[in-house]
């Protein structure tokens, strides 16, 4: 199935935190679980945090009895804040739950029940887009691909990241849908592995051929293997190009720089946030210190010893190629890349 799937009122998920070992498919029914499943990542990756947040904002609305705008307005806002605090880094989640607001916003003058079947309709829209943009995503990245290549990732950035398809392997399931035959490092990704358990999960499932590495090893697989790119995903991105992704991705991007390797950033133009400057503005997000000191099932640091578990990490603009996006590949200037894009959206942006 789909990652995120909107039937009979309820929101259907699959829960990653099993995978790769069990499928379990969550049903979730109100906006509680719902914060709950993005904030113990049952359900992860920023365009599918952005499409649970607008369905999550739908099933809160079960609990809402209000008898005029202004109650359910107040009520509606409370929800928004309630899964906002869910995690503070990816821009997605805060760019769906304003799109669900703006909902609300232009519709005052409907009827509750009307405004609550526009919201329903909205948060099915920005899932559909989020399907469509991955796609295309996919055939503007494809393009950079040829038979026989290699890329490493990090992290998962396909399609249990998203509604469909993915960010940065999007291109590689284009690729392969286009006969070329590509080959993926997937970097375990520590502390929560979602390289070893999700991004090799998927390309299994897909018949795309694929090699789990330590995160530790992709200097060694830089230096003696042959890597023709490196492709991630991203959480948020700064106006002048700095961007956050898992902890890890910048110091791949050193890597990468060190072997003269191009590294790419895939992600659709929600992700870009051009009210945050630079990357110093980004708020990074730490997680339990149990997702270190538990992580294999057992102890594995010792008591009293202090944990940093910082659940991303920002890449300098200047490390970056380029940005595969929807609306073509973005080379820098960064900044001026975004603006001109922004301003021609219906034309696209084919600057790379």
């Amino acid at each position: 199935m789909d990652t995120i799937r909107w039937e009979e009122g309820k929101l259907k998920i699959i829960d990653q935190t099993k995978l790769p070992t069990e499928e379990i498919i969550l049903d979730i029914e109100n906006i509680e679980d719902c914060r709950r499943a993005i904030k113990n990542l049952q359900v992860r990756g920023a365009p599918a945090i952005g499409d649970a947040a607008a369905f999550g904002m739908v099933l809160g609305l079960k609990e809402i009895q209000a008898e005029n705008f202004e109650d359910f307005y107040e009520a509606f806002l409370e929800n928004k804040r309630f899964l906002s605090s869910s995690r503070p880094t990816a821009v997605n989640l805060f760019w769906a739950l304003d799109r669900m607001e703006d909902v609300v916003l232009k519709n005052a003058e409907m009827t509750l029940p009307e405004i609550r079947c526009l919201l329903e309709k909205e948060a099915m829209n920005i899932a559909e887009e989020d399907a469509a943009t991955c796609r295309k995503i996919g055939e503007n990245g494809a393009a950079l691909l040829r038979d026989g290549m290699s890329i490493l990732t990090h992290c998962n950035a396909g399609r249990l990241a998203t509604a469909r398809y993915g960010t940065a392997l999007a291109p590689v399931y284009v690729a392969e849908e286009q006969g070329k035959r590509i080959h993926v490092y997937a970097d375990e990704t520590r502390p929560l592995l979602q390289g070893a358990r999700l991004t090799a999960y998927e390309l299994k499932e897909a018949g795309v051929d694929v090699t789990v590495i330590t995160d530790s090893m992709a200097a060694y697989v830089m230096k003696n293997m042959r890597v023709d790119f490196v492709i991630v995903g991203c959480d948020r991105v700064a106006a002048n190009g700095d961007t956050a992704n898992k902890i890890g991705t910048y110091g791949v991007a050193l890597l990468a720089k060190a072997h003269g390797i191009p590294f790419y950033v895939a992600g659709p133009f929600s992700t870009i946030d051009m009210d945050t400057p630079t990357g110093r503005e980004i708020l990074i997000e730490e997680r339990p210190p149990e997702e270190i000191t538990h992580g294999f099932g057992k102890r594995t640091v010792p008591v009293g010893v202090e944990v940093l578990n910082p659940a991303f990490d920002v890449t300098d603009h200047a490390l970056i190629t380029g940005f595969i996006t929807e609306k073509g590949i973005i080379c820098p200037p960064y900044k001026e890349g975004f603006e001109a894009a922004l301003r021609g959206m219906k034309r696209g942006n084919e600057r790379c």
